[in-house]
This record gives C-alpha cells, structure tokens and sequence, in this order.
C-alpha cells in the first residue's frame, strides 16, 4: 500500500516544477518583436547620426551694408528703415550722420524710438536714451554704441560697418569713423 502513494505523489510534483515549452508561433512572435525594437534602435542612431553631419547655422545679415545717400535723410530725424533687417538706426543732425545700433547696452533688449518723447525707450527693463544714444534713465550702465559709417568712395552712399563699434564711455564717438559730417 506504501508503493502505489510513493509512485503516485511523484510525477505530479515533478511536472509542477517543469515550465512548459513555447509554442513555434510564441517563439517567433517574440523573434518579430526583437527585430522591429532592434530596427527601431538603429532607425533613432542613424537619424541622429544624420543630423550630426547637418550642423545648426544661424544666418544673420551681413554686417556691413549701404543705407543710401545722405540727401535721403532728414536733419532733425532718427530713420528706422534698416532697424528689422540690420538693426540699426540711422540719425541725421544738424551737422552730422551717425549710425547708432539697436541694442540695449543692459540685457540686449531692442528699445524703440518715441517720436513724441524724443528718446529711444527699451521696453524690457525701462532704460531710456536720448537722441544721440546717451543713456539717462533706467537700469542701463552706458549709452548705445554707434557703428562705422562712411561715404562709399564708389557711388556717394552711406556705407555702415557694424563690426566696427564706437564707445562713448572710451571716448570713440569722436573718431572720424563713428559719424559722417555734413557741413
């Protein structure tokens, strides 16, 4: 009687502990899986590795540009035709032309000219400017900067560089290339 519990207990126990074997098509259900993730792995690597040969290029306008003829302006007024594309201003005085660029010496911000007011007013932080480009109010440490200009030996035009910049705080708004005479 001992023999036939002995016999019985055993191939129930050791059929619990065998996992049953995948089917074929489970198989090759996880096989498909496999090859579409490592597909999608070497899709992801070779889109970044094309865009690493396609670097970022920022094209900015040349910093040098013709603005006209000095008849084009008038005395007594600050031109805004070159403020979006090459952000610059161009004004006119009694006896001089001089280019001053549009950029907020306190953050970088672009001020706007207020004709009413008379004055360029940035409209981040508040810094005021008068019309020569001499800070006066607000927050910012030191004027507005003036570009190169010139008169192109070539046709008569106003020829601005702003690669060359003019500093007021280091005395640079005197130099013959900070602004054109007109009378």
């Amino acid at each position: 009687m001992a023999d036939t519990v002995t016999t019985g207990t055993a191939p129930s126990v050791a059929a619990a502990t065998e996992a049953p074997l995948p089917s074929r098509r489970g198989f090759l259900s996880w096989l498909a899986v496999a090859w579409l993730a490592f597909a999608a792995g070497v899709g992801a690597l070779l889109t970044l590795t094309a865009r690493f040969l396609f670097p970022n290029v920022l094209f900015e306008p040349p910093s040098s540009f013709k603005a006209g003829y000095p008849s084009d302006y008038q005395a007594g007024e600050v031109d805004e035709r070159w403020k979006e594309k090459y952000q610059v201003w161009i004004v006119r005085n009694a006896d001089m032309v001089y280019a001053l660029i549009t950029v907020c010496t306190h953050l970088g911000c672009i001020p706007n000219w207020l004709q009413a007011q008379n004055k360029f007013k940035c409209p981040c932080h508040g810094s005021g400017y008068y019309r020569s480009g001499i800070n006066f109010e607000g927050p910012t440490p030191r004027p507005l900067e003036r570009a190169a200009i010139s008169i192109s030996p070539d046709d008569g035009q106003i020829f601005i560089d702003k690669a060359r910049k003019f500093l007021y705080e280091k005395g640079q708004w005197t130099d013959p290339a900070a602004f054109i005479k007109t009378t």
